[in-house]
């Protein structure tokens, strides 16, 4: 990024209506030297555009460090007052060591900043463009795509409307010319805006006491931002220096460049390993260490995990090295306790542990921070899902000590939170895990993501989790992994509506459990085919498999599982008439599940059994069960349940006259349905409020409804 002064004419536009928590994505922007002309040549491609009735499509290309996302966050945060419905960011990571970012992954991200519940969102890439399209037609915002590698990633990303729409590249991305964009080169600094920019950092009187060594100092620079910040960030920590000091050290380190490969700009590396060789040693050894970190953010805790590794006796303090590395403009501070490398800084950073530590100490140093994240998502897991079963995590014997696990207190919210937060992270780590020498740790992490992916519903992140970790569990020769990877993986294709790949998945663990002659583990697998048959509308199957769950499962000790298959077995029962052997059968899972303490899925029993009684004539019994499973739901956030809780509500209402009570329910339910994607029973009910000569009314800004956490119903 690029400090200084903005000039030029920015246009202003007052009165900015409600928008979701979640749209306000914009980094800090940071003060702009000599780039007026750049900023109404945007100006200007924007007034045409919107003078043609067309969206605003730019793209900002350049070298690394010449300041090109300076820029767009200058201009882009100017607009807000023009552009009052949000802003959205992604990082492209056009240049990140684990490759560019999915389209697919973006979209995610803004689909639920825009308010989308993570269950409700497409699993197809195409369909979550359409769906972000639609949500921004009439939306005003801006939308910053930052290190785009080419045109194809970012023209899923463009949304529809009047927005504002900047790409930041080191390419010039002439692909995007059909969408109408607009394409600008942005050149390094004049000499004199360098000279300004490097008085600006040092903040006293040395670059106007020499001026003849500033000027050369800020033409070594080669006129970009990064590099004036960086050699004007070390001479500010040293106030008695003079700037001749810096000019020599600089031109002596540009004599050695040519073994050093981050990027095609000396001046750069040449002011970065001047940053470098300044820093103190630990101070030095975290920066290169963290350079090997596979995502571009992290936590203090991850440098608090490197240091707890690198050092022979107590490690120094993660935050006063941190403050070392802000001080040097070597990282950025996002916040809470977050940092984040400049792309090229941690191409710099990674470059100094290869050329100094050996691939052995390398792959120690992976381990360990792989280790912290498996650990504290174990600690997640088991705050947010006492219930799953945990399956042994592999920690390596020749680390120090315990991996450092950050503290999530004893909080389910606190944990949730941080899995979403690194989910990232996490999936970088999946990905390299088995190139990197380390399968163990591609299965072992999908299987803590399972309750992220449980409430929050990342069905394209469940289901490439659950595909590296079944291949890395196949490498390893690891059965009891593999089997677990195609329950868990199968659940997250039925949840995005792949039935018959997730009956495939169900059926292959069920063959590799009775051959390992595990019983227990054969009776699961009946519960999880049982629903993608249910699924596929193939009643009669499914009911003889949950029949036989309900059975099995509590000989083999699984109690709460064989409550589930009761469940579920009711379910079927109610769809085909069955009405007393569903009413049983959801009694008696209300029960057992009750008694496990699964108060979801004792609240779903309850449901069921209102069902029954709407059914067998008994509305005000009816009501009563409801009103019941209505209150748990509601106290869990649980908002499907919650909205087919009030639809039968307003089912009751309606068979015993209460007209208005039923349309007031039918309309709560619908406005729920709506919020959680969910057309078809959306449907249903705008049907029964019409017939009732109600007026539906389904319209709302996007997150105004409530975020769902709709849960699916067995668990492995």
């Amino acid at each position: 990024m690029q400090a200084g002064v903005v000039h030029g004419d920015i246009h202003i536009r007052a009165e900015a209506p409600a928008v979701a928590h979640g749209l306000w994505q914009l980094p800090a922007a940071v003060r702009l030297v000599d780039r007026a002309e750049e900023l109404n040549r945007l100006e200007r491609n924007r007034n045409r555009a919107e003078s043609g009735g067309h969206a605003v499509v730019a793209a900002l290309s350049g070298l690394g460090g010449v300041g090109k996302t300076a820029l767009a966050l200058g201009w882009l945060h100017s607009l807000r007052p023009e552009l009052p419905d949000g802003q959205l960011y992604a990082d492209l990571r056009g240049q990140a060591p684990g490759g560019p970012a999915d389209p697919a992954h973006v979209l995610g991200h803004f689909l639920r900043g825009l308010g989308v519940p993570p269950q409700a969102l497409p699993a197809e890439t195409a369909e979550r463009a359409a769906l972000f399209r639609s949500l921004t037609a009439e939306r005003r915002i801006v939308v910053l795509l930052d290190d785009a590698a080419t045109a194809a990633q970012v023209r899923p990303l463009l949304p529809g409307g009047p927005a504002v729409t900047l790409v930041t590249s080191r390419r010039w991305l002439s692909g995007l010319t059909l969408e109408g964009c607009y394409q600008m080169h942005l050149e390094p600094l004049n000499l004199d805006a360098a000279v300004e920019l490097l008085a600006d950092t040092l903040s006293d009187d040395r670059v106007a006491t020499q001026p003849d060594d500033a000027r050369e100092l800020a033409g070594l620079c080669a006129g970009l931002p990064l590099a004036v910040r960086l050699v004007g960030a070390r001479l500010a920590a040293r106030p008695n220096r003079r700037i001749t000091t810096m000019v020599r050290a600089l031109t002596e380190e540009q004599d050695r460049l040519d073994a050093l490969s981050v990027d095609e700009d000396h001046s750069l590396r040449g002011a970065l390993d001047l940053s470098y060789q300044g820093l103190p040693d630990d101070a030095a050894r975290l920066y290169r260490w963290l350079g090997l970190h596979p995502g571009a953010e992290f936590g203090k805790s991850v440098a608090t995990a490197v240091l707890a590794e690198l050092s022979d006796a107590d490690p120094p303090d993660a935050t006063d090295l941190l403050d070392e590395l802000l001080d040097r403009n070597l990282l950025s501070d996002t916040g809470e306790e977050r940092y984040r490398f400049h792309d090229l800084v941690r191409l710099h950073a990674a470059a100094k542990a290869h050329e100094e530590r050996s691939a052995s100490e390398r792959k120690l140093l992976l381990r360990r921070i792989a280790a912290h994240y498996l650990a504290t998502a174990t600690r997640a897991e088991q705050l947010i899902d006492p219930q799953h079963s945990t399956m042994e995590r592999t920690y390596l014997e020749d680390m120090r000590e315990e991996p450092v696990v950050e503290d999530l207190g004893n909080d389910e919210e606190i944990a949730l939170n941080w899995l979403e937060r690194e989910l990232d992270n996490l999936m970088t780590l999946i990905k390299i895990a088995r190139p990197a020498g380390l399968p163990w740790l591609a299965w072992q992490l999908a299987d803590a993501m399972w309750p992220l992916f449980l409430r929050r519903k990342h069905y394209d992140h469940w289901y490439d989790a659950h595909a590296e970790g079944l291949a890395a569990a196949e490498e390893l020769g690891d059965r009891v992994a593999q089997c677990r990877m195609l329950t868990s993986g199968g659940m997250g294709e039925l949840g995005r509506g792949r039935l018959q790949d997730a009956l495939n998945m169900f059926e292959s663990a069920a063959v590799m459990f009775a051959e390992d002659e595990d019983a227990l583990g054969c009776a699961r697998t009946l519960n999880y085919r049982g629903l993608a048959h249910q699924r596929l509308g193939r009643l009669d199957a499914a009911a003889e498999l949950f029949a036989r769950a309900a059975e099995e499962l509590p000989e083999h000790g699984d109690h709460r599982a064989g409550g589930l298959a009761r469940l579920n077995a009711a379910d079927v029962e109610l769809a085909t008439g069955q009405l007393t052997w569903a009413a049983s059968d959801a009694a008696a899972a209300h029960t057992t599940l009750s008694a496990a303490g699964d108060t979801y899925n004792a609240a779903r029993a309850t449901t069921l059994l209102g069902r029954v009684r709407l059914r067998q004539g008994a509305p005000a019994e009816a009501e009563e069960l409801l009103s019941e499973a209505l209150t748990v739901m509601r106290g869990i956030a649980a908002h499907y349940e919650e909205a087919r809780a009030l639809e039968y509500l307003g089912q009751a209402a309606e068979t015993q006259g209460r007209t208005q009570r039923a349309k007031d329910r039918y309309q709560e339910a619908l406005d729920l349905y709506t919020a959680v994607n969910r057309p078809g029973p959306a449907a249903e009910v705008r049907d029964r409020l019409e017939h009732l000569g109600g007026e539906p009314s389904t319209e709302q800004e996007p997150g105004a409804g409530p975020a769902a956490t709709e849960r699916n119903e067995p668990s492995g």
